[in-house]
């Protein structure tokens, strides 16, 4: 299977990305984004661990998220 990359946010009324679009048009999750990073299916982004220990996407050749467009 190709490898797809994230190119579209979606954001809830807090600004919190909940849900992406993938270079093929799916939709999935912020988890589900974050499980296919991890297993080698979303490429172009980086996973990093925060101070509480639990873990998070940051995007690969860009400075953030905000320059991606919402969907």
């Amino acid at each position: 299977m190709m490898s797809e990359q994230l190119v579209a946010i979606q954001r809830n009324h807090f600004g919190d990305i909940i849900s992406f679009q993938t270079s093929t048009g799916r939709v999935i999750s912020y988890r589900k984004a974050l499980q296919e990073a991890e297993e080698g299916i979303i490429d172009g982004v980086n996973i990093k661990e925060g101070h509480d220990g639990s873990s998070y996407l940051t995007p690969g050749m860009i400075s953030s998220f905000d320059e991606y467009p919402l969907f």
